[in-house]
């Protein structure tokens, strides 16, 4: 039986009707494979100590680490940061409207040096009972003002050093003090001249300001968004007031010998929420002075 065609005037709408769905399944497909799966891109050391920085896309995707929430900005950034002991796996997820994707991480391990340090006063070391409740407040105030979760984006800046000197101490290094092993140390000291001006490594905004803390003097903490923050200890003098917005490289403070002390320097720590990132992993080789 002879196959009977069309007539010419109602083919071409029809070939123009298969067109158009045929593009808009090819369309429809397209926008499905897209929102399954979560694209996920990462800068930054995976070493422990190490600060990454990320994007997601669709940034409306939820974010995990070892199964812990992890902010995302509207625009799809985020950051996440990795200890001094941190294990050798760690697993990121993104879960968007149509899918999960998962990252496994595998975290480079470090040896870390030890350090003697000698000639504390005993009180500094093995601190008397009456002083005990003094230590566990200002160490409840500096949890809390690294705590603080802002939307600033000083921790996409480049960081630079906050003051040029000599490093001391390093981060990670095993601490034995007056001959008694005591806590890792968790910062980059930095020798300097007493009263060097010390300057924001990034921008942010000031969270705490004492004049007087037991171990660490004036100390002086620095929020620069998404959970990452900068402390100063060992202060001579703040020059800045808490709540008060920094530009990078604004004068905050000059260096000192306060608080658990052998000589003028600058101990500067970075902390990830309440994980310790290591500074120098930010901020790269320590610059010349300039005479």
């Amino acid at each position: 039986m002879r196959r009977r065609s069309l007539p010419r005037t109602l083919a071409a709408p029809a070939r123009r009707a298969r067109r158009i769905a045929l593009i808009a399944s090819a369309v429809a497909f397209g926008a499905a494979a897209a929102a399954a799966a979560p694209r996920l891109t990462l800068e930054g050391p995976l070493v422990q100590g190490g600060l990454i920085r990320g994007h997601v896309a669709p940034p409306d995707s939820t974010l995990r680490l070892d199964g812990r929430p992890v902010a995302v900005r509207p625009d799809g950034r985020f950051v996440i940061g990795f200890g001094r002991d941190q294990p050798p796996r760690a697993l990121l997820r993104a879960e968007g409207a149509g899918g999960v994707v998962e990252r496994p991480l595998a975290i480079a391990a470090r040896s870390y040096e030890t350090q003697r340090i000698d000639g504390l006063p005993a009180r500094m070391v093995a601190p008397e009972p009456a002083a005990q409740a003094r230590i566990r407040a200002e160490q409840d105030a500096v949890r809390a003002a690294r705590a603080r979760h802002s939307d600033l984006d000083g921790f996409l800046e480049d960081f630079s050093w906050p003051v040029v000197g000599i490093i001391t101490g390093v981060y990670g290094s095993a601490r034995i003090l007056n001959g008694a092993p005591r806590a890792p140390h968790y910062g980059i000291d930095i020798a300097a001249p007493a009263g060097t001006p010390v300057v924001a490594p990034a921008s942010g905004r000031v969270t705490l300001v004492h004049p007087d803390m037991y171990y660490s003097g004036a100390t002086l903490v620095l929020d620069h968004g998404q959970g990452v923050s900068s402390s100063f200890l060992h202060l001579e003098r703040i020059v800045v007031a808490e709540g008060q917005r920094l530009a990078a490289g604004q004068r905050l403070a000059t260096v000192g010998s306060s608080g658990r002390s052998t000589g003028a320097h600058l101990d500067w720590r970075v902390n990830w929420r309440q994980v310790r990132i290591d500074p120098q992993l930010l901020a790269g080789p320590m610059p010349e002075a300039t005479p």
